[in-house]
């Protein structure tokens, strides 16, 4: 669990890293998603082939060849990954509008809150309910107060480029010119620049701003706050929803299959999951190539087979998540998925690269700062509780 925290916690900065340096997402979420399907299909082709077929237990090819008895079970494993992939083509929007560390922490806390309760009664009700439910109250206080970071940040940064129209939102049109004629300015003064602005401007300074959102793919400066929390929490539903789906598909709380039919182990219905998961993922964004949203260029097949830039970061963020879901899967098969959610602490992993790398909430106001430790805080507090929480699934 502690290594399935760790990637889950570090999928979301290669893909933010590229956007920032102007690939379209669009690109980047095509790499992703193989990626993450090879990372998935090797827990199948490696643990679920380990032994013999048991009664009631068979490995994984074994069990690949009875889909006409499974069907159902393999349905709601698919419908899973469905949401997952969802999930994940529009929480590469939240990052770039809302932020990584505030947008992980408050889908993180919905998950928590929807999904690890579902995740409670469908498991037999193994976690102690009386340590579970206040855990699951903490992260709900959290979600609260990543929407007042997200709200503070937003302010600061509109403060530092000294920019607030009438209705408190940034004129678009007017932060352009304002970065052309800052970047012009800069290259002029110092004759030794290579081209990589950036690395001139102090991270949090309204320069650095101003930059960032001159080179990268997704432009924010000037969108509608609620547009970017609309995101996050929509995003949010989606990933409350594929872990319970996965627990009805592997556990067969709802008894779809019929009597003698052993249930989907967790290493076949997670193939089926990564293969409806790759499946929307590449429909999703060969779409967005022709239409693109979010004011994000548009682009080709053949543009982005021959777009090289940065593609390994790309290629790793989807092999970090698709090892963060099997190991999530397996240890939620053992231990109950309600405990597997604390693998939900991954955002303590994302806001140290969001800050380390990426220099948010650099130079921000005191208020922000304060929001932001009581977040962080809530959060640590949260996750003890949820493993406080945990029991042992019956193996009868």
């Amino acid at each position: 669990m502690l290594a399935a925290l760790f990637f889950g916690g570090s999928m979301g900065p290669p893909m933010i890293y590229l956007e920032r340096r102007g690939r379209l997402p669009q690109h980047i979420y095509l790499d992703y998603s193989i990626a993450n399907f090879i990372a998935a299909v090797m827990f199948p082709l490696t643990f679920g082939q380990i032994g013999d077929s048991k009664p009631g237990m068979p490995n994984f090819f074994t069990q690949l060849s009875q889909v006409q008895d499974s069907w159902p079970s393999v349905l709601i494993a698919m419908a899973s990954g469905l949401a997952l992939s969802l999930g994940n083509v529009v929480s590469q929007y939240a990052w770039a509008f809302v932020g990584l560390s505030v947008t992980n922490i408050v889908m993180c806390s919905m998950i928590v809150v929807i999904g690890t309760t579902m995740n409670y009664f469908l498991d037999g009700r193994i976690n102690r309910a009386e340590i579970l439910f206040p855990g699951a109250a903490c992260f709900l206080i959290a979600v609260f107060l990543g929407t007042a970071v997200h709200s503070s940040n937003a302010k600061d940064k509109e403060e530092k480029l000294g920019i607030l129209a009438a209705n408190g939102e940034c004129s678009l049109a007017f932060i352009n010119v304002l970065i052309s004629l800052t970047v012009s300015a800069q290259v002029k003064n110092d004759a030794s620049m290579d081209g990589n602005v950036s690395s001139q401007a102090k991270p949090g300074s309204a320069e650095f701003i101003l930059q960032v959102e001159k080179r990268r793919s997704i432009k924010v400066i000037g969108s509608n706050r609620l547009l970017g929390l609309g995101l996050v929490f929509f995003a949010g539903l989606c990933f409350s929803v594929f872990s319970p789906t996965f627990n009805l598909a592997t556990n067969d709380q709802w008894h779809v299959l019929k009597k003698g039919v052993p249930r989907l182990v967790v290493y076949t219905a997670f193939f089926y999951f990564s293969v409806s998961g790759l499946a929307l993922g590449i429909f999703v964004n060969i779409w967005f190539l022709y239409r693109p949203v979010a004011g994000v260029p548009a682009s080709t097949i053949g543009a982005y087979l021959r777009d090289w830039n940065g593609r390994h970061w790309a290629l790793l963020a989807g092999l970090l998540c698709g090892l963060c879901n099997g190991l999530q899967f397996m240890g939620g098969q053992a231990a109950g998925f309600a405990t597997a959610d604390a693998v939900q602490a991954a955002p303590l992993v994302s806001t140290f690269w969001d800050i380390l790398l990426f220099g948010e909430y650099r130079r921000s106001s005191r208020k922000t700062y304060i929001l932001l430790t009581s977040m962080l805080t809530m959060f640590v507090i949260a996750v003890a509780v949820l493993l406080a929480s945990a029991g042992h699934r019956k193996t009868s």
